[in-house]
Parts: structure tokens; C-alpha cells; sequence
């Protein structure tokens, strides 16, 4: 028995000591494969906020805000699973000038949009129902996880590319992958912007989004075989 285990432990050794051999032996590089796609999604970073005197009075204010927006919402057929409440809060505010105090309520909702069509008339929609503070909007896409697959498979790509172009001065030859890994850290890179306000000469209408293109990268490192 005691010989087995020795044997055992033997052949580990020489396995593990051949891995690190190959990978001494071998060339190292990362690779970036990015796709560029137009999203089909925006979701609007929304703000109800009302400032006063007493503080009942004002979180009833947005409370009421809140709840006729929502009502909105439901009425175009907006889900309920894309609409999100970030954070509500109530707070002190001092003024230095008057040494006075005022009370704040905020509530902030996320708002996902299927139909960037639609973003027009939503917005103004919230905006009718009280809506007072919007913090921005971000493009997404909905198949964003169709488009990583496709980033890793060019970002290898790149990686075998690299190790080609460093081995060939060399005469030498890549050979089989040894170790392969994604770089962590966020490989889905939105690129949004919002367009200046332009009037439409003939409807009329305000056109103040631009989606533009979305950048979605992954970063791979490669060990290649030299031969």
C-alpha cells in the first residue's frame, strides 16, 4: 500500500513538473475581443423630489408623485418587473443663511424601455404626472449575452494573432493552447450619449435621444505552446 501512494505521489510530481515545464516553454498573451452593437433597450434614471417645511406634507407630496406616476406607467403597458425603485428617503436640510431648517423627500425609479420609440412620449408622460428629476438614461441590449460569446471568440482570436506575430520573428511555430482565462472586471461597456434637441421641420416633433452604438469587450490571457 505504502508503495502505491509513493508511486502515486511520484507520478504527480513528474505530471506537475511537466505542466510547469510547458508553460516555461511557452508564450503568454491577452487577447481583446470587442462587438459593437445599437441597443434595443434604454432605461431612464428617474427622480421625484419635494422640499418644505414639514416633513408629513412633504413625503405625502411624493408619495402621491409616486404613485401617479406609477399608475401612468401601468397604463402604457410598462411592466411591472422594469420598473424599480432605487432608494426613497427623507432628510434635514439646514439653511446657513436664514438658520432654518427644510425637509427633503426624494424617491428615485428606474425605468426600463423595450421600445426606444416610445421614450419620447414616456418622458413626457412623467414629466405631466410630476415627474421633477431625471439622472440620466443607459442603452442596453437584449441579447447582450449572445454578443459576450461572440467578444470571447474574437478576443482568442486576437490572443492567437499576437503569439503569431511575437513567435514569427523568431522562427518559431505556435502550437496548442496550455492555460486560458478571461480577465475579470466589467466587460460590458454601454456607450450612451444624448443627442442635441432638434425640431423636426415637418411633424413638428422633438427628437432628443441618439443611442448611438454599444461597445461590449472581453479581454482573455493565453498560454500557447512554442514549437
Amino acid at each position: 500500500m505504502k508503495k502505491l501512494l509513493l508511486l502515486s505521489a511520484i507520478l504527480l510530481s513528474m505530471g506537475i513538473l511537466a505542466q510547469e515545464n510547458n508553460m516555461k516553454q511557452g508564450i503568454f498573451v491577452s487577447g481583446e475581443g470587442i462587438v459593437k452593437v445599437v441597443p434595443d433597450e434604454v432605461i431612464i434614471k428617474s427622480q421625484i423630489e419635494h422640499e418644505g417645511v414639514n416633513a408629513s406634507t412633504v413625503k405625502k407630496e411624493n408619495d402621491q408623485t409616486a404613485d401617479a406616476i406609477l399608475k401612468y406607467l401601468k397604463a402604457q403597458d410598462i411592466p411591472e418587473s422594469n420598473i424599480q425603485t432605487d432608494y426613497v428617503n427623507l432628510n434635514k436640510r439646514y439653511n446657513y443663511n436664514d438658520k432654518s431648517y427644510t425637509y427633503v423627500a426624494r424617491q428615485a425609479i428606474s425605468i426600463t424601455l423595450k421600445d426606444l420609440d416610445k421614450y419620447e412620449e414616456i418622458i413626457s408622460g412623467l414629466l405631466e404626472n410630476g415627474l421633477n428629476g431625471i439622472n440620466g438614461i443607459q442603452f442596453k441590449s437584449s441579447e447582450v449575452e449572445k454578443y459576450k460569446t461572440e467578444a470571447r471568440k474574437r478576443a482568442v482570436l486576437a490572443a492567437k494573432r499576437k503569439a503569431e506575430e511575437f513567435a514569427g520573428p523568431l522562427n518559431q511555430q505556435v502550437g496548442k493552447a496550455i492555460t486560458i482565462s478571461e480577465s475579470s472586471g466589467n466587460n460590458f461597456q454601454p456607450v450612451y450619449r444624448m443627442a442635441d434637441m432638434k425640431m423636426s421641420e415637418e411633424s413638428g416633433s422633438q427628437q432628443t435621444l441618439s443611442p448611438g452604438e454599444m461597445e461590449i469587450s472581453v479581454t482573455v490571457n493565453v498560454g500557447f505552446q512554442l514549437h
